[in-house]
């Protein structure tokens, strides 16, 4: 229920963000207007919304905030997003979400809202569903997108040119599918960390982004890839779980430019399967650079940290990365630990570090400023 829910994402430190219905039903099953609710009908399930907001955020002397207290959680959860349908498309959708934002704005002006561009990456719904997002203004727009190799190597720019004056951007649901392989593999991770580079390169506009799916048990599933999977006794992180960690672990506060012949590092034409990324981390007193060599051969790497102070000293510096000596491998239950970030230390000559990046390989450059 929305209660453990609620207590999970405060105990591991994350932000709450739950999807409700606009009261459409899954339209790749049901393209019956019969099975979703008119917007004429949709008040209870406005309703519902409001009395969710009110659950997590509303004091203890309100309805469902008392409620809340005396299920032994008398103070806030501090909900700050909530999203409205789920992969939905057509007139239909904003139509359905117009009444939920009039709500909300009017009641709760700080949450944020999340529409949808429906369920594909591209194409007619979603060049359709962003103009409607922007006009119904939306403060973000979930994205989705399960695609294989190509796709992920081809939009490392993805994000470059969007407008940054519109909603910004929820990558809600991504994974790489390899073509003919639609399972955890180390290629995959590696496109999925090739790829996140312009997620990170691109933060002021990408808000938010989450792999999916999470789980998956090993004899029940019913979608692949997975970030874990899981048996009755045991659980492996997948290399693509690893991504997600060293992204998380090392986001940085600041992006910093980071570019080859002045432009940015997005695996195009002449970058060799290169793709890069740079942020400051002014809490660690961190520059972080991540590069993803997609390409079967290694690569020279020169980083030059160009705009230091004179007086500004670069040290203990370690590099962490990840490869496979296949790439349609992955870790199972039975080797939970084949493949793993692997960190080394590196020393920089001044403000310029030289070094060769092996095949298929991400890694991940840290160094300390002074």
């Amino acid at each position: 229920g929305f209660f453990e829910f609620f207590q999970l994402s405060e105990e591991i430190g994350a932000e709450p963000l739950p999807v409700l219905s606009c009261g459409l039903a899954c339209q790749f099953q049901n393209s019956d207007a019969e099975a979703h609710v008119a917007v004429c009908d949709l008040d209870s399930y406005v309703q519902d919304a409001l009395d969710l907001i009110e659950f997590a955020n509303g004091d203890v002397t309100t309805k469902w905030g008392k409620l809340r207290a005396d299920m032994g959680h008398p103070a806030s959860f501090n909900l700050k997003f909530i999203g409205i349908g789920n992969e939905q498309w057509g007139p239909e959708y904003p139509e359905h979400l117009e009444p939920f934002i009039k709500a909300i704005r009017k009641v709760y002006p700080d949450i944020k809202i999340i529409g949808s561009s429906g369920p594909d990456s591209e194409g007619k719904q979603f060049e359709y569903l962003w103009p409607e997002m922007k006009r119904l203004k939306v403060d973000l727009v979930d994205e989705h997108f399960y695609r294989p190799e190509n796709w992920f190597l081809n939009e490392g720019a993805r994000y470059d040119n969007y407008d940054r004056k519109g909603p910004k951007v929820f990558a809600g649901e991504y994974a790489c599918h390899g073509k003919g392989k639609k399972w955890n593999h180390f290629n995959a991770a590696l496109l999925e960390a090739a790829f996140m580079t312009g997620l990170e390169r691109n933060a002021d506009i990408v808000h938010m982004a989450t792999y999916a799916p999470l789980f998956a048990h090993v004899e029940g599933w019913q979608w692949r890839p997975d970030m874990i999977w899981f048996d009755n006794l045991n659980s492996v992180r997948t290399v693509s779980y690893y991504v997600q960690q060293l992204y998380g672990h090392h986001k940085g506060t600041n992006v910093l430019s980071l570019t080859m012949n002045k432009k940015p590092v997005t695996g195009a034409e002449g970058q060799n399967g290169l793709f890069a990324s740079a942020v400051y981390d002014k809490d660690k007193n961190e520059i972080i650079v991540k590069v993803a060599n997609t390409s079967d051969r290694a690569q020279p790497l020169s980083l030059k940290f160009e705009g230091l102070r004179k007086q500004d000293v670069l040290s203990g510096g370690r590099c962490i990365k990840l490869r496979s000596a296949d790439p349609d491998k992955d870790n199972t239950i039975e080797q939970p630990s084949a493949i793993q970030p692997q960190e080394t230390s590196v020393s920089i000559d001044g403000q310029v570090l030289s070094v060769e990046l092996e095949p298929k390989t991400f890694a991940v450059y840290i160094f300390k400023k002074g």
